[in-house]
């Protein structure tokens, strides 16, 4: 079996699969049965002045038979008092000491209270601190959450001030709800960041009802913005730790978050230059006994290649990830339909018909009984017609071009790198 165990920034866990600070890391009883089920590592929800939460707080994304593809809520951290917190951390810690406990912190922006907090919360055997710059309501209104994530001066002012006083490694949560993540999570890298973790969710309005014209949630008729999370934002996330990932200026490890639900989910952030991963919506939907399944496929994936050790996958899609310009315009691929697997729906022809660039031929024979052929020399291998196509390979991709040729924009304009 593959090594899994984890180490970002000092932080050790026996898997990759850590929770993140959310609803199912408020109390030690939820953190115990997460042990118990096979987590590796939790992110404790977010510990700072306790405040009063909201009724209704959650929304689902739900699309057909599909239940929360994606998620809104408008929870806020805390709301149980800092002395149980801690007392229930140290039971955690106390009986699962091969697990990671990191303490999600926020608090006022100025340096006396993040050194309070810091040095209360040390109190208690803690393995990490991970600093809450990404909530996108309710505290970024008081001036915390992303209100900080969202200006770099302040995420490395405030890492500073959290440095001075911690004895254990400092995570960076970054928000999503910013023009280019790079800008932060450098910020972060310069203020003295042992770790950085991205995403944490974004802003959104789920719905309205058309009935009562009631946002949903609502409490009492009214609703806020909300955090937006779940499958729905992956592909989000991994863009923007990529980026990360490859960004020179940015020079500590990352914990990748946003939509994972499985392990394959997992590998692909990994890949693309996660350290380990953080959950939350997928637990919330099925429950803490997931991570079985999560660690068992990742096992046996990387056994399969015969990969020893997690670690070795990290980042090894990260060079592939390029810039527009650097693509090579001389690849070519085009579609191809088997007649004998395809059950005549016309979704590909309507679709490429209607939304892309009229390549798919429908041809009716002496019957009258109709059949699809691409038209390869103006096929422009877009994929959409295999995307819509109900049939499991029905439609693939052909690579048609020699391959012997590299023609990219930056060659052409002469554009550095």
């Amino acid at each position: 079996m593959a090594d899994l165990s984890s180490n970002l920034a000092g932080i050790r866990s026996p898997n990759p699969f850590w929770l993140a600070s959310a609803p199912p890391t408020n109390s030690g009883y939820q953190v115990m049965r997460a042990f118990a089920a096979g987590w590796g590592g939790v992110v404790w929800k977010t510990l700072g002045d306790p405040i009063v939460n909201v009724t209704s707080r959650f929304a689902g994304l739900n699309i057909g038979a599909a239940k929360m593809l994606g998620m809104n809520n408008i929870e806020l951290i805390t709301d149980r008092p800092l002395a149980d917190n801690l007392r229930e951390i140290a039971e955690c810690k106390a009986a699962y000491p091969d697990r990671a406990i990191v303490a999600s912190l926020m608090t006022d922006c100025n340096q006396k209270a993040w050194h309070d907090l810091v040095n209360a919360v040390q109190t208690v055997p803690v393995d990490g601190f991970e600093l809450n710059f990404g909530c996108p309501h309710g505290m970024s209104e008081r001036g915390m959450g992303s209100a900080v994530g969202q200006d770099p001066e302040l995420v490395e002012q405030i890492t500073r001030w959290t440095k001075e006083a911690a004895k254990v490694p400092v995570i960076v949560k970054l928000t999503p709800n910013i023009t280019d993540v790079r800008y932060t999570a450098r910020a972060a890298s310069r203020g003295g960041a042992d770790a950085i973790s991205l995403i944490n969710t974004i802003n959104s309005l789920m719905g309205v009802d058309l009935e009562t014209w009631n946002p949903i949630p609502h409490v009492d008729g009214k609703s806020s913005h909300g955090g937006f999370c779940g499958p729905a934002i992956k592909p989000i996330a991994l863009n923007m730790v990529g980026d990360c990932a490859r960004d020179p200026q940015v020079t500590v490890p990352i914990s990748g978050i946003g939509g994972i639900a499985t392990w394959r989910d997992a590998v692909e952030f990994m890949l693309m230059g996660s350290t380990n991963v953080q959950v939350c919506t997928a637990v919330m939907r099925d429950g803490f006994r997931i991570v079985g399944d999560m660690i068992e496929g990742l096992n046996n994936y990387l056994d399969d290649r015969g990969i020893a050790s997690v670690a070795e996958i990290v980042g090894k899609t990260v060079p592939r990830f390029v810039d527009w310009n650097d693509l090579n315009l001389d690849y070519k691929i085009v579609a191809n339909i088997d007649l004998d697997t395809c059950i005549n729906c016309n979704r590909c022809w309507i679709a490429c018909e209607d939304a892309a660039h009229q390549c798919i031929d429908r041809l009716v024979d002496e019957r009258g009984e109709t059949s699809l052929k691409v038209d390869e020399e103006h096929c422009v291998g877009c994929n959409l017609c295999s995307m819509v196509c109900p049939v499991d390979d029905c439609i693939t991709m052909v690579r048609v071009d020699s391959g012997e040729t590299t023609n990219t924009w930056r060659e052409r304009l002469s554009v550095p790198s």
